[in-house]
């Protein structure tokens, strides 16, 4: 199978999750700023929380919960925590700083995302590797 291409319906259901975060006003506009920047993460399907910005490497709900969040914190500055909750990684002064945290703890094939649930990309990763198959008509770009 082959990877999607920027045109898919995968990508556009990424970039519809982006706006609907900008959208919301959850999150601080130069968080967004800087995790869009970041290509790794853009590939991401991103959704909010308590105005925390998660990333998830499947586009629907219930979302996967193994990449960390930047949450924010006093004066500007940020925390990264996670992947779960009450797993600390630790403060950020810079929206930079935090993707970069966060980059840094992507778990392996971190995207793009998944179309589909969690459940369909554990299924999906667990077959994979079985079959041969180097990537998926189900990933958004």
């Amino acid at each position: 199978m082959a990877a999607v291409d920027a045109t898919s319906p995968g990508r556009a259901l990424v970039e519809a999750g982006w706006q609907r975060v900008r959208d919301d006003g959850r999150v601080r506009p130069e968080l967004l700023e800087a995790a869009y920047a970041e290509p790794r993460l853009r590939r991401l399907f991103p959704w909010t929380g308590m105005g925390e910005l998660h990333f998830s490497r499947c586009t629907e709900w219930r979302w996967t919960w193994d990449v960390p969040y930047i949450q924010p914190a006093t004066g500007g500055t940020y925390w990264v925590s996670g992947p779960l909750r009450g797993e600390t990684v630790g403060p950020a002064a810079t929206p930079q700083e935090a993707v970069a945290m966060v980059v840094e703890r992507l778990p392996p094939n971190s995207g793009p995302a998944f179309v589909g649930t969690p459940d369909e990309l554990a299924a999906h990763e667990a077959a994979a590797p079985a079959a041969g198959l180097p990537g998926s008509d189900r990933h958004a770009d």
